[in-house]
């Protein structure tokens, strides 16, 4: 048994010297998803602070607009064009989705009228298809002119409202953008390297004379979980490395705990990579195959964009893909600091997925 050990420690051993010399796997596995990290980080890993994109156009001389304008440039919920003078302009950009909405001054905004007080009304406009965004900077705008008023008029309010602050933290889109580029990665080392690989040693004989040794298909692919790992852990610490150091992700649970599910996490998926790349006799069977099985998870798995965002009959379906748990697991993990009790469901679609993969795997596997 020691002497079948130490044959999958070889092969290991050859597997992640191969791997590091390879500067294309390198780049596949760790600057790709990093370059992806910068790109979806530079997005969405900014404070989600509400705001908006506006034109304001001050049609009016009085002094209380000029003020009021200097006012709205300085806060951060409107981000003004100070570019746009004219509403045609600003109806150009709206429809081109590069403004939210346009603010008008009248000319009599901030006149002084009977009761020797400033008064106006200003104008929103807003294109149909973003009328959430203008309703909700009218209301923006209602509780600032509300400051405003109460300053020239006291009203006494029969209702009012408070609010209080729970102690749970809401997921950023950047939470969830970065546990689906972990998926991402995951599914990159445990697909895409087999996949490559395999093929390309059945081309150059080097699997058939493996065949020729006493090494059985466990071993070899022993020998290949053990490298994935390896590499994958190596990978994910420069993911996570990034996204602590640049986009200040918190990570709430147990890197342990993490680091275990993520090496979980590679090894089923691997499966995938192994059965792929020991069925296909080259590249031309294995990219179908390979696109066929990898597009539905990507999309649907929660790679790119919360699954919530999908009808309720799509997300079912896609919750029983391999990928799905994984990035629920992680997320849960990073974002609410669960532990493998809390993963229960998770783990259970994991190891369902890791049976049947392996079992196909183990199946279809040719040496040449």
């Amino acid at each position: 048994m020691m002497r079948k050990l130490f044959t999958v420690y070889v092969f290991a051993k050859i597997n992640t010297s191969r791997y590091f010399r390879d500067v294309v796997a390198i780049f596949f596995t760790v600057a790709f998803p990093l370059i992806l990290l910068f790109v979806f980080g530079g997005i969405f890993g900014k404070a989600s602070d509400l705001s908006f994109k506006v034109a304001l156009i001050n049609q009016s001389n009085s002094q209380f607009a000029q003020s009021f304008v200097n006012d709205s440039k300085a806060q951060k919920v409107l981000k003004v064009n100070s570019d746009i003078t004219s509403l045609d302009q600003a109806k150009e950009k709206m429809t081109r989705g590069e403004l939210d909405a346009a603010i008008i001054l009248p000319s009599d905004f901030g006149s002084i009228k009977n009761k020797s007080i400033p008064s106006g009304k200003a104008l929103v406009y807003y294109t149909q298809n973003n009328e959430q965004a203008g309703q909700a900077l009218v209301s923006v705008l209602q509780a600032q002119f509300k400051a405003i008023n109460a300053q020239f008029v006291k009203v006494q309010e029969p209702f009012t409202v408070s609010a209080q602050q729970t102690n749970d933290k809401r997921l950023s889109t950047f939470d969830y953008t970065f546990s689906g580029l972990l998926g991402f990665s995951i599914m990159g080392l445990g697909i895409f390297g087999p996949v490559n690989v395999f093929p390309e040693l059945k081309r150059q004989g080097i699997l058939r004379r493996f065949n020729t040794t006493p090494i059985r298909v466990w071993q070899y692919f022993l020998s290949n979980v053990f490298t994935q790992a390896i590499v994958g852990l190596f990978t994910m610490a420069v993911l996570f490395a990034v996204a602590i150091l640049v986009f200040h992700l918190n990570v709430v649970g147990n890197y342990f705990e993490l680091a275990l599910f993520l090496v979980l996490s590679i090894i089923t998926i691997l499966g995938i990579g192994l059965a792929l790349g020991g069925w296909a006799k080259n590249q031309r069977q294995a990219a179908p195959l390979t696109n066929l099985v990898v597009f539905p998870m990507m999309f649907l798995s929660g790679t790119f964009f919360p699954r919530f965002l999908m009808p309720e009959w799509l997300q079912q379906a896609s919750s029983l893909l391999p990928l799905t748990p994984m990035i629920d697991g992680i997320r849960l993990i990073i974002t609410e600091g669960k532990h493998f009790v809390d993963l229960a469901p998770q783990l259970g679609l994991m190891g369902l997925w890791l049976i049947v993969i392996y079992f196909i795997a183990f199946k279809v596997f040719r040496w040449e």
